[in-house]
């Protein structure tokens, strides 16, 4: 990397040092809203390509009443107007919220979230990543530490995205197979459990049901690879025990719950 490059970077990782995540945590974020919704909508869209979208009505207004119902809490976004949530058919235990308001998930979920609280709590943790600015976070350090991703700025045309489409695609979170490597730290999936689970509490949904989801995860894990939801996230015991500890300190909101099933 040359002395120019360098120092550019180290600038402007200086003038980031200010940005915090919603639990008061300080991050490193070196692009801007537009150029990761951008980025966002451009990886949603490989992902629409490449991968069965379901056809499902039932399924799909299922999904999309849950996930409409915590997206309603979320403040609106700078950077874009409206959620786009897409049913993809794969045995995949997974889900996945991009920049831009994209979210995805897939109907294997289904087998292991019983429920639209479990459901609602996946998609709020999921979420919960978008609006902690966990993949400009992840995208920012590939760029500072110069790990193949050789642009300055992520405003990219369509030969440019396609030339570095592995490298952003991996940093946002998704695989060249479209597969969801969700490769965030332990740190951000904590944080995305915390701010998720307010989310969907706020929604009107059961926030008890969340660490029901996380015993069944474990039960879905045992004797064989963990769901790809799993991949990088916190021992299930972690998890279930900062889950109680923060249903504890949520407010008592007093929303209706969704008829979602």
């Amino acid at each position: 990397m040359s002395w120019f490059k360098f120092s550019a970077l180290a600038i402007a990782a200086s003038l980031s040092a200010c940005s915090s995540s919603p639990t008061g945590r300080n991050q490193l974020l070196l692009f801007s809203d537009s150029d990761m919704s951008s980025l966002g909508a451009q990886s949603f869209e490989q992902m629409k390509q490449k991968q069965k979208v379901s056809t499902d009505t039932k399924l799909n207004n299922y999904v999309q009443c849950v996930a409409m119902a915590v997206t309603r809490q979320v403040p609106r976004q700078p950077s874009f107007q409206d959620w786009e949530v897409v049913v993809f058919d794969s045995d995949q235990v997974n889900a996945f919220a991009l920049p831009g308001g994209k979210i995805g998930v897939y109907t294997g979920l289904l087998k292991v979230a019983e429920n639209e609280d479990q459901l609602a709590t996946v998609i709020g943790h999921e979420i919960a990543h978008v609006l902690a600015d966990h993949s400009n976070e992840r995208l920012s350090q590939s760029q500072l530490a110069n790990t193949g991703l050789q642009i300055t700025s992520v405003a990219l045309g369509a030969s440019e995205y396609a030339q570095y489409r592995e490298a952003t695609m991996a940093a946002l979170g998704l695989g060249v197979q479209v597969g969801v490597l969700l490769p965030y730290g332990r740190t951000q999936e904590s944080e995305a459990d915390i701010v998720g689970l307010d989310l969907m509490a706020k929604a009107g949904f059961d926030p008890r049901e969340s660490v029901t989801l996380w015993h069944n995860m474990a039960k879905a894990s045992q004797g064989q690879q963990p769901p790809e939801l799993l991949s990088t996230h916190p021992s299930h015991n972690t998890r279930i025990r900062d889950l109680t500890q923060t249903m504890q300190q949520l407010p008592n909101y007093a929303t209706v719950k969704p008829n979602c099933g």
